[in-house]
């Protein structure tokens, strides 16, 4: 049986980033309202946010550090997904950064600092280090390999490192972020690394949830690993169009009415443009 050609992943993110550009349109006279009666909430009302069904296929290990969730691919030596928490109080932390990267021994396929050693490639944090200045434990546990992705540099210190800074003015104007990340899934990497053979991937992906702001506010984005143009925005897609890419389900626990909302929002300038949007 003759094999049906895959289309590039670099043509599926534009047609992505098309199409939510379309949505974000239609979708901008219909932002819920969340001064009703019937859609404001507590935190409790939504379950564990940071709860994420993993693409069916993928082989994880989950880990519950002190500051994140992770779902550890011990096959490809990253991890499938990193969640986690972000208050308004924790971006005020004053922990000092390490720089002390390691493997988790207690974690099986994680690979090695030296894997990455001349390989053309950064240690990128999925979790920063900047959003667990809260507490010392939290801070190193973000520089275990199981938290790290072969990224290249334009990208760890281009656009994926502003979404990191942007999250933490966002964390501060809505009081709370509810964050996953990690590599995209594709038949292929770009290569493998070490001699662990860390899997190289060829694109990244960051989903965003505001759940309590006024209005409660959700975006994705996938950037490729590479250098590109245009910023972070060029890279903003809904979270639907994350799911759809990756197989991972993620925010599961809300209410579907307000999840079906949250999760077709392809906004930036709601993200970037509010009032007290500003750096701090």
């Amino acid at each position: 049986m003759k094999r049906k050609k895959r289309i590039p992943l670099t043509t599926v993110i534009v047609l992505l980033v098309i199409l939510c550009v379309k949505l974000g349109q239609d979708l901008g006279s219909k932002e819920l309202d969340t001064t009703s009666p019937n859609t404001v909430a507590t935190h409790s009302d939504y379950g564990n946010l940071l709860d994420v069904v993993t693409a069916s296929g993928e082989k994880e290990q989950t880990i519950h550090y002190k500051g994140m969730d992770i779902s550890f691919n011990p096959e490809k030596h990253i991890p499938n997904w990193v969640a986690w928490e972000l208050t308004a109080d924790e971006t005020q932390g004053d922990i000092k950064r390490t720089n002390k990267f390691a493997s988790d021994p207690n974690v099986a396929g994680c690979g090695e600092t030296w894997d990455y050693a001349y390989s053309g490639y950064d240690r990128g944090h999925m979790a920063p280090a900047g959003d667990m200045k809260w507490d010392r434990e939290a801070m190193d546990e973000t520089f275990l390999l199981t938290n790290i992705c072969p990224q290249s540099k334009a990208l760890n210190t281009g656009s994926w490192r502003t979404l990191e800074e942007k999250c933490r003015q966002w964390a501060r104007r809505d009081s709370i972020l509810y964050i996953v990340c990690g590599p995209v899934p594709s038949d292929k990497p770009i290569e493998y690394i070490g001699e662990t053979r860390i899997w190289v991937p060829q694109a990244y992906y960051k989903v965003i949830l505001s759940p309590y702001s006024t209005p409660a506010r959700g975006i994705g984005f996938i950037m490729p690993n590479r250098k590109f143009s245009g910023g972070m925005q060029v890279c903003a897609v809904s979270i639907d169009s994350v799911e759809s890419l990756t197989g991972h389900d993620f925010f599961h626990t809300l209410p579907d009415s307000l999840e079906n909302i949250l999760e077709k929002q392809c906004n930036f300038p709601q993200w970037s443009n509010l009032k007290n949007d500003r750096k701090k």
